[in-house]
């Protein structure tokens, strides 16, 4: 008997209002937990956690308190980066046995910097199912706030603690044409904003701390004075996301600028060519878009 037909009742309390949650089918489920704020779980999590056979947890002590909030009351199990060896394959059997497995990290999206990778990785090669329930994600929030580029950009995780090897680090993603996003330390960050200054050159980026909780803070600007800013002030609290805009490109001359307008121009219509422009040059589209008109009514 799995734990489901034990006696274990399958519901979760939303409000006042209790909901049976319904039995899953055999497979792993990755489950989406809020960053903060616990109002930020879905339905459909909920129902997950409450139903499953097997709820692995990063750290149960930490899941313990949403369980609480929504009045689920259950067995857990644990499975992190020091006993994934000897968790892991207990959970793959599980899977392969007909029992569903939900595994949460402590907080947001499971396998972003965690290692449940490895588990996805032993389930899928042994022919189970792996289901995403998708939700928070501290990355993604950041992205969003920053008011930087978000239709490419690349998650580079945490940079290496030691000094050289996080120079090397940041030369690798120097030509990257995208927007960068880092989990960050809060006592490495004054260093790391200067080192990223130094490598990436001083372009705009933003620092999202405590996203979604009650002291939550986005501050934008240069590089370089950032990194002078977190470095005359107490070392910041919680957890950070670093967003690094893509490279500022090279400085094209005026007739570079007309080239490229005419050429994209005769593809594109006027405002599409002025934004494709913009985003390759870092220009502003307003402007472009101005110079083009001129072009062609030079031209016309």
């Amino acid at each position: 008997m799995t734990e489901n037909h034990a006696g274990r009742e399958r519901s979760y309390v939303v409000g006042q209002a209790v909901f049976a949650a319904r039995p899953l089918p055999p497979a792993l489920y990755l489950v989406a937990t809020p960053i903060g704020n616990l109002s930020d779980i879905t339905i459909r999590a909920l129902e997950t956690l409450a139903a499953a056979d097997i709820l692995a947890c990063e750290d149960t002590r930490v899941t313990r308190v949403l369980l609480s909030r929504y009045g689920i009351s259950r067995r857990m199990t644990a499975y992190h980066e020091h006993n994934a060896a000897q968790a892991g394959p207990k959970l793959v059997e599980a899977v392969l046995a007909g029992k569903s497995v939900a595994l949460v990290s402590d907080a947001g999206t499971p396998l972003v910097s965690d290692p449940g990778y490895r588990l996805v990785e032993e389930v899928v090669a042994a022919g189970g199912a792996v289901v995403p329930i998708p939700g928070p994600s501290a990355l993604l929030a950041a992205l969003t706030a920053s008011g930087l580029p978000s239709d490419t950009f690349l998650f580079a995780g945490f940079l290496p603690a030691k000094a050289g090897q996080r120079k090397t680090r940041l030369e690798e993603l120097k030509a990257v044409p995208a927007t960068l996003l880092f989990y960050e330390s809060p006592r490495r960050l004054a260093e790391a904003l200067a080192a990223m200054a130094e490598v990436l050159g001083d372009r705009p980026a933003a620092i999202c701390r405590e996203l979604t909780k009650t002291f939550e803070e986005v501050r934008r600007g240069p590089l370089a004075a950032l990194a002078g800013a977190y470095a005359q002030e107490d070392t910041p609290r919680g957890e950070i996301v670093v967003c690094v805009g893509p490279p500022l490109g090279r400085q094209e001359t005026a007739e570079d600028v007309d080239a490229l307008l005419l050429s994209l121009g005769a593809e594109l219509g006027a405002s599409k060519a002025a934004a494709e422009a913009a985003r390759m040059t870092g220009g502003r589209k307003a402007d472009l878009y101005r110079r083009l008109m001129e072009l062609k009514g030079d031209g016309g």
